[in-house]
């Protein structure tokens, strides 16, 4: 496991030094193929109007988990770097419990367990209870990189502030991302 003084830097550090980096909830789990990174002066953070009850593991210390409900409907993780800042996981490779992870999610394409932060928590099984609990103890466990990976930058994915930041980091030909590397969804006007 990447050690605690790993999360205690640059949350874009952070976010490209995770892909590769294997990550298992109870024994589930992959390398992370895709991350977005977000600080406390970013506008697309949610913790840039500062600390509230949903966002006070992102105000605790680093390498911690933020777990929220995006939209009211998924679970998503940040692994905190202090201070406000924290690391988004998008989408992993999955490696290990695949037939853990199909259950959850039901019979879906490999492709698409894990790819998108809502369906990788549903994968591993991370809710609410998860918010907040160490990264260095059980339920998680981390592997370091087998290899120095390739490693394409751009904007983040499914937010309206602050998009011209290229603080997403993905795998360089994974087929395992929640969308392809550069893509963009459109957002309609209000």
């Amino acid at each position: 496991m990447p050690d605690h003084t790993f999360f205690e830097r640059d949350a874009d550090q952070v976010a490209r030094d995770l892909i590769g980096v294997s990550i298992f909830v109870r024994g589930v789990g992959g390398a992370i193929v895709e991350t977005e990174a977000y600080d406390s002066d970013d506008p697309a953070a949610h913790t840039f109007r500062g600390p509230t009850r949903r966002n006070a593991s992102m105000f605790g210390p680093a390498a911690h988990a933020y777990v929220y409900r995006s939209h009211g409907l998924h679970w998503c993780m940040n692994v905190t770097c202090g201070h406000g800042a924290g690391v988004l996981i998008r989408a992993i490779t999955p490696d290990v419990g695949v037939a853990a992870m199909r259950a959850r999610r039901g019979a879906v394409d490999d492709r698409l367990l894990c790819a998108g932060p809502g369906r990788l928590c549903q994968a591993l099984g991370i809710d609410g209870r998860f918010d907040g609990l160490p990264l260095d103890q059980p339920p998680f466990t981390f592997g370091l990189r087998e290899a120095e990976p390739t490693i394409i930058s751009g904007p983040r994915i499914g937010i309206s502030v602050a998009v011209e930041l290229p603080r997403r980091f993905c795998l360089d030909g994974s087929r395992f991302l929640s969308r392809p590397a550069g893509a963009r969804r459109p957002r309609r006007s209000a």
